[in-house]
């Protein structure tokens, strides 16, 4: 071992970066005088690593007030370590706002990037497969055609050769050779054609299978991949047209309550009712998605936001204005609202942007007394007592 000052206190450096130096710089210098300074093993470099790493998983936890069980730590874990940076950017953002980070939001919001996921796999999935099935009808057809001229072609040799079969036995055997080469191009027309039929007959299935991937099971609305898909489309359209584009979400109020008081069975009906509700204001130019959870999200396209707004309030009116039951127990679920947050689309950057704006407008109505619709960039009302 050297007892190079400049090396001793490089590593004198070293142990106090890793917690290991004593508690005095004192006692670092006599461990330094008497040469009893020790190589570092490698669990003492991992182990403060280790510990920092637990740190920042226990403050994750303490500071969103998490409870302590393998799910959260696993949540904790992939956003400080940057596993997970797309869930990590949605906490920040949503920290931000003043909004809670609860179990049930993050439950909702995996459960939705898995989601996004599987679809997105299938979605790849249906597009190749729909190619493939446009490259097989397309040589189908192509084949079909040509064998129909060849066929055409040996029927028109064959009945030259009959005209002149008695000129000699050859001539009748290549005739009939001839007979025989167009049976089999007529079972090959056949084959194409049956091949042709069950493409088409598969490529209908494949359209039902994308409309199902696009569905929500339980509202039948469009889901929130669809939406986004819908969104790009009338997004390009009304920027070219000039025309305006609103986005809005919506939420309805005390759904927790609900599920709750009533169970989930009893709530899935409530969703039923709102989405049945916000469809009958949709229209070719007007569309309506369950975005996830209890919350749906809807287009208009050609209304500015004060029309836009006037559309969606009569929908919230019709809902709060109805008295549901819970037809298995009999008990009044009470007073249903929902709550709403309506963005100019052109009135941001991007998209995203766009749809920030509606979703804080959304939140500013739930602040605001719930049982309302928002317009983004304008005043909320004064507080209100909660629907």
């Amino acid at each position: 071992m050297t007892n190079d000052p400049s090396s001793r206190g490089s590593r004198s450096r070293l142990l106090r970066w890793l917690g290991l130096a004593g508690e005095a710089e004192s006692g670092e210098e006599t461990l330094d005088s008497i040469g009893l300074i020790r190589d570092v093993t490698a669990r003492e470099i991992w182990l403060p690593a280790k510990r920092r790493l637990l740190a920042k998983v226990a403050d994750f936890l303490i500071d969103h007030d998490l409870e302590v069980m393998p799910w959260t730590l696993e949540i904790a874990y992939d956003c400080v370590t940057g596993a997970k940076p797309k869930l990590a950017q949605m906490i920040l953002e949503r920290t931000e706002a003043g909004q809670p980070i609860t179990i049930v939001w993050l439950e909702q919001v995996v459960r939705e990037e898995e989601g996004e996921t599987s679809s997105e796999l299938l979605a790849a999935l249906m597009s190749r497969l729909e190619d493939t099935l446009e490259e097989f009808a397309s040589a189908t057809t192509h084949a079909r055609s040509a064998t129909t001229e060849y066929g055409a072609a040996l029927q028109q040799h064959v009945d030259d050769l009959e005209q002149v079969g008695r000129a000699g036995a050859v001539i009748t055997e290549l005739a009939a050779l001839a007979k025989a080469m167009m049976h089999r191009t007529r079972e090959i027309e056949h084959n194409l054609c049956e091949s042709e039929r069950r493409a088409m007959e598969l490529q209908k299935s494949l359209d039902e299978a994308r409309r199902v991937a696009d569905e929500d099971h339980l509202t039948g609305l469009p889901n929130r991949r669809a939406f986004e898909t819908l969104f790009e489309k009338e997004y390009a359209a009304a920027k070219a047209s000039g025309e305006p584009l609103c986005v809005a979400f919506c939420d309805i109020d005390h759904f927790k309550r609900i599920n709750d008081c009533h169970g989930h069975a009893a709530g899935d009906r409530v969703l039923k009712v709102v989405a049945e509700t916000l469809s009958q204001i949709s229209d070719a130019r007007c569309h309506v998605a369950r975005h996830g959870g209890e919350e749906f999200a809807v287009l208009f396209r050609a209304l500015p936001p004060e029309k836009a707004w006037d559309r969606l309030d009569q929908a919230r009116e019709s809902i709060a204005e109805r008295r549901l039951v819970n037809r298995a127990t009999d008990m009044p679920f009470g007073r249903v609202t929902f709550s709403g947050g309506i963005a100019d689309v052109f009135a941001y950057k991007t998209r995203s942007d766009a749809l920030r704006a509606a979703d804080e407008a959304l939140y500013a109505a739930k602040q605001s007394g719930r049982n309302c619709i928002l317009v983004a960039g304008q005043e909320p009302p004064p507080l209100r007592d909660a629907a």
